[in-house]
């Protein structure tokens, strides 16, 4: 397939396998071998490349998915003021041995410096630990970039906001100026500090792992509940954990949703997209998020409709989708995630009624759902021992 892009600020044009990663192309057709190949499966973090100005994993990108970007190697910053200084830091600070982790090393560094205007060595370790290093032990790495950071600060030069347009890197398909709103800026300080990288948009179209419906009912008139659920501020402030980042669009949120199930705490940050149909009582959510504490991560919807059963009541009937994976999708059994639903929902409903109600309420700041998960498991044995019993004492 023909290929144009620019690397290191030159125009270059190939033929190229369409199954060619970039780190290939670039080590290969170009000699860049600055790029360096480590576990080729994204891990590692020693391919790290610019992608039009972003970070990004070479070894798993393709090169025909980078039509017209600007990719920067480690050999074009050889002239970077950010990277002058992080190399003296790291010969300062004894930042490496082998070298071989250095190049993404020194990529993923200036893109931390670029973007935080300070930050303690747990935001470091946590920025940086895409990148790894069999030789260190991190520390000077760590003291490296600190120092670097604090001299910048100190010479007055700020940081940049963590903008990036919605797309994946370097495919240049971001939305169109104003069609959705960008994070707040205390959102795009959040995700520069503590690099959780924020999905870029929520699905629309997938095919979720499981599914199952659930229904409750409010004890108010259809149009007072169709209205709260106009107010999403509101609606996320009945959920346990949930907060968001910023005031949301008419379209779009930011936020996050602490979650701790058993020993296992997840923090998930991510975007939600929503839809309402005011003629039909209906609506849509569709979510993505990323847990920054681990490799969990989830995408889903919920739709929803409401009926009237009276005057003074509502029924809402709720269509549940989602795809769970990593540690967490141990929990992901649509059986066990539907029973703690039911239970998050009779949490979310009490709010609610509270709020209709004109009560002034807060939801827990954080969702344990291991205490979910042990009162389900029980109710569970309660009924299989019930039914034990029950065969035991039938008639033959």
């Amino acid at each position: 397939m023909p290929l144009a892009l620019t690397v290191n600020g030159r125009a270059v044009s190939a033929t190229v396998e369409p199954r060619m990663h970039l780190a290939d192309f670039l080590r290969e057709n170009h000699n860049l071998t600055g790029t360096h190949l480590g576990c080729e499966h994204g891990v590692c973090g020693a391919c790290t490349v610019l992608i039009d100005g972003e970070p990004a994993r070479s070894c798993i990108t393709y090169a025909v998915a980078c039509e017209g970007a600007r990719i920067t190697t480690v050999e074009g910053l050889d002239d970077d003021e950010i990277v002058r200084e992080l190399r003296a830091a790291f010969s300062r600070e004894h930042a490496l041995q082998c070298g071989y982790c250095t190049p993404g090393m020194l990529v993923s560094a200036r893109d931390l410096v670029l973007r935080a205007d300070a930050a303690s060595e747990r935001q470091i370790r946590l920025a940086m630990s895409g990148n790894l290093c069999r030789c260190t032990g991190y520390v000077g790495i760590v003291r490296a970039i600190a120092s670097t950071i604090a001299a910048r600060q100190a010479r007055g030069i700020t940081a940049i906001a963590a903008t990036r347009p919605l797309g994946p890197v370097g495919s240049g398909n971001s939305a169109a100026a104003g069609e959705l709103a960008p994070p707040t800026a205390h959102a795009r300080r959040e995700l520069a500090n503590d690099r959780s990288e924020m999905p870029q948009a929520a699905p629309r179209d997938f095919e979720p792992a499981a599914s199952f419906d659930q229904s409750f009912v409010v004890r108010h008139p259809i149009d007072q509940v169709w209205a709260f659920f106009g107010r999403f501020p509101e609606v996320v402030g009945c959920l346990p954990g949930a907060t968001l980042s910023g005031q949301p669009s008419e379209r779009q949120a930011f936020g996050r949703m602490r979650i701790r199930v058993g020993p296992l705490a997840a923090d998930f940050h991510g975007i939600a997209e929503f839809e309402r149909d005011d003629v039909t009582y209906s609506g849509v959510i569709h979510g993505i998020g990323r847990d920054t504490r681990s490799t969990s991560a989830t995408r889903g919807s919920i739709r929803y409709r409401l009926r009237a059963i009276d005057e003074r009541a509502t029924r809402v009937e709720l269509t549940i989708g989602y795809t769970l994976t990593g540690p967490l999708a141990q929990f992901s059994r649509t059986d066990l995630v539907q029973d703690i639903a039911g239970r998050l929902i009779q949490k979310f409903v009490t709010q609610l009624e509270a709020r209709l109600s004109g009560h002034t309420t807060s939801a827990p700041d954080a969702l344990h759902a291991g205490g979910l998960v042990f009162s389900v498991v029980m109710l569970r044995l309660r009924a299989w021992v019930r039914r034990i019993l029950g065969r035991e004492s039938s008639p033959p």
